[in-house]
Order: C-alpha cells, then structure tokens, then sequence
C-alpha cells in the first residue's frame, strides 16, 4: 500500500502520491497547451456526469430511505449539478486560453484518466458504477490538489485567483462522487475497500506518468 503520510493539499486530501510544488513551473512552461488540457478536462467532466445520467438514470434507491422516486430525484440533481459547474468552468478556461493566444484543440489524449477507466469492472453491473463513482472521485480529488498549488504557486495573479476559486469546487465534487458510492443499497463488498484499492492504483498511475505541460502529468524528480 501506498504510505498514507504522502497526502498533499488540504488536511483532507485522500490521496496517496504528493504532486511537489516544481510541477507547477512544469505544467505551465507552455501555458496555452496546459489551458487546452485543462480545458479538455472540463469538457470530458461535464461529459462523464452527463453519461452517468444517460446510462443510469435510474439505477436503483439511493440511500434506501424514502421513496425510489425521491432517490433518483436526488441522484440526478446531484450529477446534473456537477455537470453545470464543470460547463462553466469550461467557459472560464476557454477564456483564459483565448486571450493568451491559444485555441482550443480537437484532439486530446489523457493518458492518466485512461488507467484510471481501465480498473473499472466494466460489464459487472452495480461493481461497474461504483468503479465508475469511485474513479470520478478520485480524478476530482487530484484536480483539486492541483489546483491548489496552482493557486499557490503560478507567476500570474490572474491563474492564482482563478485556481483557488476552483479547488473547492473540486474538493466538492469529489466528496460528491464519494457521496453517491456509498449511498447505493446492494453494493456485496464495502465501498472503502475499493476505494483503499484504487487510491494504490491512483498513486502509482499518476508517479508514472511523464512530465509537460498538463494538469495530470508526471513531474521531474
């Protein structure tokens, strides 16, 4: 298991790998590439809440209490609300990028995201939402963290404003990821089982990645 001690960012942050300040310098050594990944990121997180909605609108009471239309009710506002934050942080990044000069790419690739996906146990059902729930958390839980340094360690005013008005947002979203995997009846084995699983996976899959300019990337040692 990953050491517990590494956590980064505020006194709460569940994860397992500590992002040093130097990414910071790193990431944003061509700030028009960093703000199209991270413009990328909002619309991919706008999207996946948008998804969950769309495959299950309905999936079964959340909580158990009350009626199983109250339960879905709030298992939609939920995701419909994160995925109105993520499109207007969309707009503001898409902002920012504009008036440094920069556009917003079609192609994007997140390799980190994509490790992530590839530990949910696709075609096993509820086990396959809770994964998918859980991975949410979990990238909203790293965006966060880097947010914060951001906030706390970029050149510009303007970026460091920004950042620190998003990291409770994220800090938000990830606990309300959490919220909903732990409110889903039927689940057979504990959610803070494969929640300690993936946080280890979480940890090692963003120590390996490669340094550059975006929000997930790896950073030089």
């Amino acid at each position: 298991m990953a050491d517990s001690a590494t956590h980064s960012g505020s006194a709460s942050s569940p994860l397992r790998h500590a992002t040093p300040a130097a990414w910071v310098a790193q990431a944003l050594a061509d700030l028009p590439a960093f703000l199209n990944d991270h413009a990328h990121l909002e619309r991919k997180a706008a999207s996946n809440a948008l998804e969950l909605i769309n495959r299950w609108p309905f999936p079964v009471e959340v909580g158990g209490s009350g009626s199983t239309h109250a339960g879905a009710d709030r298992w939609m506002r939920m995701l419909a609300s994160i995925a109105r934050d993520e499109a207007v942080h969309l707009t503001q990044v898409l902002r920012l990028l504009t008036a440094r000069g920069g556009h917003f790419e079609r192609a994007h690739a997140n390799p980190y995201a994509a490790a992530l996906r590839a530990e949910v146990r696709r075609g096993q059902g509820l086990s396959e939402l809770v994964d998918r729930l859980l991975v949410s958390a979990l990238i909203e839980a790293r965006s966060g963290e880097r947010f914060r340094l951001l906030a706390e360690h970029a050149e510009e005013a303007e970026l460091r404003r920004f950042y620190g008005a998003l990291v409770a947002s994220e800090e938000g979203h990830y606990r309300a990821f959490l919220d909903l995997a732990r409110l889903l009846p039927g689940v057979r084995e504990p959610i803070e089982t494969r929640w300690d699983q993936l946080l280890d996976a979480e940890a090692g899959i963003i120590a390996d990645m490669p340094p550059g300019p975006a929000m997930h990337s790896g950073h030089s040692a």
